[in-house]
């Protein structure tokens, strides 16, 4: 079995999938991310995670990982293969291009996160290029794959989770509000008038800058959202025609696939 980890800065998304080949995961879980987690504390939880699925940790012959959490690259590593000794994949752009999953002519490949690597490389195999992917998280990240299949960049801006934090933390009168579509635009009380603000607004803010990165790249393309979120915010956005929120874990998969081959 594969065992795919994306450590984010909030959250921590896993998925344990049959084998390297599966089209999609088995179990998928999501975990708030603690920087401060020893090896051992990995390990517990991941124990827990895969035995508690009826899964002897044993099974787990292979790993991919993807972290924005360098703290914690080597950690989730050490107690993946404690788990029962599988090997671990990171995703880098240097790992996925050795593979032949990722071509870039970013000036610099090193700055790109494993995260968005990965999402990239899932992307592409499962809708073509061009395409642009929109992934909900800790940050708002948008990645733009050209027709040529080349990694062009995209946009990094703070994430729906993030900027409703800063909203409650420094609006004293403004109290947190759980995140759930509002019934209309014009919010007719405080808390609805925040969730328009915060989930159509993130909607609008994507479409966006969805629709500059057409006019730039001069054709519009298939955008793709992931990431927790993906499911709360898409629907509201006009430009995009796809929703997976394990992409991540796809693109692990096929390095971990790759990986394995070469």
């Amino acid at each position: 079995m594969l065992l795919a980890i994306d450590i984010g800065n909030t959250q921590t998304a896993l998925g344990l999938y049959q084998g390297l080949r599966a089209d999609h995961p088995e179990r998928t879980w999501r975990l708030a991310t603690y920087k401060q987690d020893a090896v051992d504390d990995i390990a517990i939880k991941l124990r827990c995670l895969v035995e508690g699925a009826g899964v002897d940790a044993s099974k787990v012959r292979s790993a991919a990982l993807a972290s924005v959490v360098p703290a914690l690259t080597r950690s989730w590593s050490q107690a993946v293969h404690d788990l029962g000794g599988a090997p671990v994949s990171v995703c880098t752009a240097e790992a996925a291009a050795a593979a032949g999953l990722f071509r870039t002519d970013y000036p610099n490949p090193r700055e790109i996160g494993a995260d968005r690597v990965a999402d990239a490389v899932a992307a592409r195999a499962l809708y073509g290029a061009p395409v642009v992917v929109v992934d909900f998280g800790t940050a708002t990240n948008i990645e733009v794959i050209g027709a040529d299949g080349l990694f062009k960049g995209g946009i990094i801006a703070p994430g729906v989770e993030t900027g409703a934090s800063a909203l409650f933390a420094h609006a004293t009168r403004l109290a947190a509000v759980d995140l759930r579509a509002p019934e209309a635009v014009i919010g007719t009380s405080s808390a609805e008038a925040m969730r328009s603000g915060i989930l159509l607004g993130e909607a609008a803010r994507v479409d966006g800058l969805v629709e500059r990165i057409f006019d730039q790249m001069g054709h519009r393309a298939p955008v793709v959202a992931t990431g927790g979120l993906a499911p709360l915010i898409a629907p509201h956005a006009r430009t995009v025609t796809a929703v997976m929120p394990e992409l991540t874990l796809e693109g692990l998969r096929r390095l971990a696939e790759a990986t394995s081959a070469a």
